[in-house]
């Protein structure tokens, strides 16, 4: 974790003192005036705090500091002000979220105690920061591994629509897909709370009666209601939620929701999820996407044109052409491996449907299976 400060000011003798008088305790860099502070920053950096002079020519210490909050939020900002300017100061501290200012002239002792006191506060800050990032690392992981093991055809239908989703981001040059892309593994998510026989019997294509159908219908509400209890998966949670809506206002959920005001993101998904589906149905790509066109009022016309620009440039091999695979026992099947055919014990009870990308969960699943029932071997797995 990162413990250097970055003195900013235009007079180089006062840098110069700030690096005599405390380079023993801390490690110190400086810059003369606002632009070399941030072309600093943007080099040397992350500062675990930046100490800046108020009244500098070009851009202030204010201006500064409130740009640094931009480039580097975890770092804590200070400043130092005359008498004259303190007014000022303070009304900035709540604009640029300044930690703390100083009067000029500051000694030595007093500027050491408040680096203490900011470097202190950026331990804090980070150290939160972390902790949120891998609870919610964490909360995701366990998630798609109980999803891969009690729902494999739904976590397999994600792991495809996840490639679809970063095709289409790359062909756009999206940078910020993470939602996007936990919504596409995560849009099934709900299916865990659903009776097996019922989704069994619904894949089928067997009649379903009226509950059923509204059980299954949804399915992206109970996804969005587990993912709100996530901090920080808000987005996600709506994109699911809507991933079924038609762009004309009608399906599921049934509000007045429609067209731009349906989150994008949901948009892209229902394009891309229906035409995973087609796929599997063994309709080719460019047939599926001639099919999705004719269907008026269900896409975003402008995410349905976008999908056949560029699946046509990345996508060029259906996802339903036959791959190579080959064949291996049980012990030797690894975490990573796609499986090219279903699993089944030895009287015929599906375990892990073919599309399966194996995940460890799914690997313990599969040897449980092997010491209380057998599993039929050898297990087909994709050839990378």
């Amino acid at each position: 974790m990162s413990t250097k400060i970055l003195f900013v000011d235009d007079e180089a003798n006062v840098l110069e003192g700030y690096q005599r008088n405390l380079r023993k305790r801390f490690a110190i860099d400086t810059a003369l005036g606002g632009e070399s502070a941030l072309a600093l920053m943007s080099k040397e950096g992350p500062y675990a705090v930046v100490v800046a002079d108020m009244q500098m020519p070009g851009m202030n210490g204010v201006e500064l500091l409130m740009q640094a909050r931009i480039n580097a939020p975890d770092t804590v900002r200070m400043m130092l002000t005359g008498n004259a300017d303190q007014k000022t100061a303070s009304e900035a501290v709540n604009k640029g979220h300044i930690y703390q200012f100083l009067n000029k002239p500051c000694s030595p002792e007093m500027m050491a105690s408040a680096l203490d006191s900011a470097i202190h506060q950026h331990r804090l800050v980070t150290a939160e920061r972390e902790l949120l990032e891998n609870t919610l690392n964490g909360s995701i992981k366990l998630l798609t591994e109980v999803l891969s093991a009690a729902e494999p055809h739904s976590f397999g239908r994600g792991e495809v629509l996840r490639g679809y989703i970063r095709a289409f981001a790359e062909a756009l040059q999206l940078k910020q897909t993470w939602d996007l892309e936990l919504a596409a593994m995560l849009s099934q998510i709900g299916y865990m709370t659903i009776p097996s026989d019922l989704v069994t019997k619904a894949r089928a294509g067997h009649g379903l009666t009226g509950p059923e159908k509204d059980m299954l219908l949804r399915v992206p509400e109970i996804g969005s209601k587990l993912l709100r209890n996530i901090p920080r998966l808000e987005s996600v949670a709506k994109i699911v939620l809507y991933q079924d809506k038609n762009y004309d206002g009608t399906g599921f959920p049934f509000d007045s929701v429609a067209g731009e005001d349906i989150p994008v993101g949901s948009r892209i998904l229902k394009v891309l999820s229906d035409l995973a589906q087609l796929e599997a149905q063994g309709v080719l790509r460019h047939r599926a996407l001639e099919q999705m066109q004719s269907r008026a009022g269900l896409y975003d016309p402008r995410v349905l044109d976008t999908a056949f620009f560029c699946f046509d440039v990345y996508l060029t091999t259906p996802t339903s052409a036959k791959a190579s695979s080959h064949a291996v026992p049980l012990q030797e099947l690894k975490s990573g491996d796609t499986l090219s055919a279903n699993v089944e014990t030895r009287d015929g009870i599906l375990i892990v449907g073919a599309g399966t990308k194996v995940s460890p969960m799914i690997l313990e699943k599969l040897r449980n299976f092997e010491q209380l029932n057998g599993i039929k071997e050898p297990i087909h797995v994709l050839t990378t």
